[in-house]
């Protein structure tokens, strides 16, 4: 059963990929002056940074932008250098093979965190290639090419079926112990269930997310603060206030909106996860800055002034996703959505192509931290591709 429905998710994800194909050929002259803007963006990034680095969340989180924008365009030289990534990284995120020695309790960039979901999100952009692989096919400049991946194309989720399979069968909940996670792994989850068809990723993705809003979802705003360390009182910005941080909930609207394109209308707990994105959403947008920006600690500026574009454009993506599906009333996100484009296309984004005012790696807004034209990520580059994309369907 599984192998027929397979057979009907390749068939589907072909067809829509041919025809997102020929929209893009077909675009309205704001549309590809958008394009022109994700070409110049993506290609100053794959310029000037090899794809020969590590599986670890910063450059994953690159590669979830970098396909959409080739799911987009159809522009070969973005596939080709995910392909080249994962090759690099032979499918894997971290590689000790002994699940015994599997950890995820606590942050670790070594090679026995594999259920720590910062190694996993790679398996986002690896499923989306195997599903390419899987059609032989793929939508290159208009047109549909071969698709070969060395050793077949079962070798792209090999890994991501043995890891990501183990943590759905497994009793433990606490996997997910801070906000970053919910992009990292939460569309893993549901994109591990369009893969197999066995929805005990869902359920495994329903029950995490439940021990994570126990320890970090804050019920009276419906924000998220980054983990267990930030909640308020035991927790305060300078001034006293809460201390949102703007990238973490960025992972957080993002990650919901990605659950919610995969995840199938009849399940059982779609609902919860509806209505936790729109309060978000809601809650993010009366927080923005008159800048089109969001600054670091989102409710009080003024303990990191100033713009930071990683969370900004993870926030737009998710209110454009909202918007583009139905989620979110158009005229109500209309000026959000205004402000947050015209500061990421006239101030983040520099006039060599080069994406400015992300803030480095961190976990919450820092006093004195200098972000600046000049300050740039992986992981911002990401951001900054979902949104254009979804942005390109908002105008069309």
């Amino acid at each position: 059963m599984v192998q027929i429905e397979m057979k009907k998710l390749v068939t589907i994800c072909i067809l829509a990929l041919c025809c997102a194909t020929t929209m893009a050929a077909t675009h309205g002259k704001k549309a590809k002056k958008v394009i022109a803007i994700i070409d110049k963006v993506n290609t100053y990034w794959q310029s000037n940074n090899k794809a020969e680095v590590r599986s670890f969340w910063d450059n994953a989180a690159y590669h979830t932008g970098n396909m959409e924008a080739f799911l987009l365009t159809g522009e070969k030289r973005y596939l080709d250098y995910s392909i080249r990534w994962a090759e690099h990284n032979n499918w894997s995120g971290a590689t000790e093979s002994d699940p015994a020695k599997w950890e995820y309790k606590n942050y670790g960039e070594d090679q026995r965190h594999v259920l720590f979901g910062d190694w996993q999100i790679c398996f986002q952009t690896y499923i989306d290639i195997y599903q390419l692989a899987m059609g032989r096919m793929a939508p290159v400049n208009g047109k549909l090419e071969r698709l070969d991946i060395s050793g077949g194309p079962d070798r792209c989720v090999a890994r991501a079926k043995e890891v990501m399979g183990y943590e759905a069968r497994s009793k433990a909940n606490d996997y997910w112990w801070w906000a970053d996670a919910l992009y990292m792994v939460m569309p893993v989850m549901t994109k591990m269930y369009k893969l197999t068809g066995d929805k005990r990723y869902l359920d495994k993705l329903y029950e995490n997310l439940l021990y994570t809003d126990s320890i970090m979802l804050d019920q009276e705003t419906g924000l998220y603060f980054r983990d267990g360390k930030y909640v308020y009182p035991k927790h305060k910005t300078e001034s006293g206030k809460k201390d949102f941080w703007a990238r973490g909930d960025g992972w957080v609207l993002a990650g919901l909106a990605k659950v919610l394109q995969d995840m199938p209308q009849q399940y059982k707990h779609r609902q919860f996860f509806v209505d936790k994105y729109v309060r978000l959403a809601k809650a993010v947008a009366a927080l923005q800055q008159k800048e089109g920006y969001w600054t670091r600690s989102m409710m009080d500026p003024q303990q990191a002034p100033g713009p930071e574009t990683s969370g900004t454009a993870f926030f737009t993506y998710g209110i454009l996703w909202g918007v583009n599906h139905g989620y979110l009333a158009k005229k109500e996100f209309k000026p959000v959505i205004k402000k947050a484009w015209k500061y990421l296309t006239e101030t983040a984004l520099q006039a060599d192509g080069k994406l400015g005012y992300v803030q480095p790696i961190g976990e919450k807004a820092i006093p004195g931290q200098v972000v600046d034209a000049n300050s740039q990520a992986n992981f911002g580059v990401g951001a900054f591709l979902l949104a254009a994309c979804e942005y390109v369907g908002y105008i069309d």
